[in-house]
């Protein structure tokens, strides 16, 4: 063999290795990606939530009588938990819905009846309906309670204070509530007001703020560990962690939480748009950008216009429905703009106040439920500005953030 010939052969067998070990790692690349359910955008680690982590969980749930509280965005890797679990033979008894249904197809606020699941078969038993709270019937043989909804970090948003009940109901029935956890969007900060107990209400059951900057997870530690419970009871509670998740970071949800949460903008803009809803302004329910735009028909300075119309499982009445709104568009308030300012906006509603023209029917009754007091009201009415009303808030904040301290599962942002 000459020396080209034998040059030829060996410059063919590196190609080829090079070749196969280029197609491998392109391999590898696809199926760990295919495994990624989620990154957070300031870390190039899979965020794995609580349900992904069968493996803590799995050999708990055998041979034991199993209800789920769940909804759309309880899924593992894209499949949804029920029927993950279901696959692995482990015995779910029936589902539990909460507010915007099972299957997420039911709008804010609209009761939801009790039924079957077409996919599944199994019961679906309503906490939105005649009762928010599991009864002794709904849990009865019931060994296991596991709860998986995705949160986004607000007092007001009703997941948390589904929680609460249902853990209430576990510790009055003998029943193991397994938590699945999963990251808080807005878990980066802490602001608003403390719920007075005067202002308890399905949007709002605990002194907290209305961001709280914890998982659901950490709050369920809270709840149990400073006794808010009934008659200071403590559920037997069971936290599976997210992997690779703290509360410095960003996160996308891969799935909307529920109908009016479409994107990452809307969730960002929640904490500080819904209190819009204890008032006569439109945040959007009703068009193509809910929690993405506010307005009113008489306002004077605006950027943009919209229309309120009915929208089947998501606005079916919204608010100022068929009347052209006057109002500022705030999709520009994206994960960046969001963090920035980590905070509640509350310059938006002062200046809503202060545009609307009938200001003794600007606020509703629901207002104070939302804030979970009566003083953000007055200090808007009486003319405080976004500054002096934050400060009022400063005491209470510094005080329940030592608390909050205590129950947290994750790396903390300060």
């Amino acid at each position: 063999m000459s020396y080209f010939q034998e040059y030829n052969i060996k410059l063919n067998l590196i190609l080829l290795v090079v070749l196969l070990s280029f197609q491998t790692a392109c391999s590898q690349k696809q199926a760990k990606q295919s495994h990624i359910s989620n990154i957070s955008i300031d870390n190039d680690k899979p965020i794995i939530v609580g349900a992904e982590r069968t493996h803590e969980y799995i050999n708990i749930l055998k041979s034991q009588s199993i209800a789920i509280v769940a909804n759309p965005s309880s899924l593992i890797k894209g499949k949804h938990l029920v029927d993950s679990l279901l696959s692995l033979k482990i015995d779910i008894k029936k589902v539990m819905s909460p507010e915007h249904g099972f299957r997420g197809n039911v709008g804010a606020g609209e009761h939801i009846k009790d039924g079957k699941d077409q996919r599944t078969g199994l019961a679906i038993v309503s906490l939105y309906g005649s009762h928010k709270k599991p009864t002794k019937e709904d849990l009865k043989d019931i060994d296991i309670l596991i709860f998986d909804l995705q949160d986004v970090g607000t007092r007001f948003y009703t997941y948390l204070s589904t929680l609460n009940l249902c853990m209430e109901a576990c510790a009055e029935n003998n029943v193991h509530l397994l938590l699945l956890d999963r990251p808080n969007p807005n878990g980066y900060y802490v602001d608003g007001p403390i719920l007075q107990k005067k202002y308890k209400s399905f949007v709002g059951l605990n002194p907290i703020p209305i961001v709280h900057g914890m998982t659901l997870g950490e709050l369920a530690l809270m709840i149990n560990g400073e006794y808010w419970l009934k008659d200071s009871l403590q559920c037997d509670l069971q936290v599976i962690k997210v992997d690779n998740y703290n509360h410095i970071m960003s996160y996308n949800l891969p799935i909307r939480p529920s109908p009016n949460l479409p994107n990452n903008i809307a969730i960002n803009l929640y904490p500080s748009l819904c209190l819009f809803e204890g008032t006569v302004i439109s945040i959007g329910r009703g068009t193509e950008n809910p929690f993405q735009l506010f307005g009113y028909p008489s306002f004077k300075n605006y950027d943009t216009t919209f229309t309120p119309k009915p929208i089947a499982h998501a606005a079916p009445h919204p608010k100022l429905e068929g009347k052209e709104c006057k109002g500022y568009n705030l999709g520009y308030y994206n994960n960046d703009t969001a963090k920035s300012k980590a905070s509640i906006q509350l310059n938006w509603l002062i200046d809503a106040y202060n545009q609307t023209d009938n200001k003794e029917t600007f606020f509703t009754s629901f207002f104070s439920k939302l804030a979970g007091t009566d003083k953000l009201q007055k200090q808007i009415e009486a003319g405080l500005s976004e500054e002096e009303i934050k400060q009022s808030w400063k005491k209470d904040l510094t005080e329940f953030k030592r608390t909050r301290k205590k129950y947290l599962l994750y790396k903390d942002f300060e």
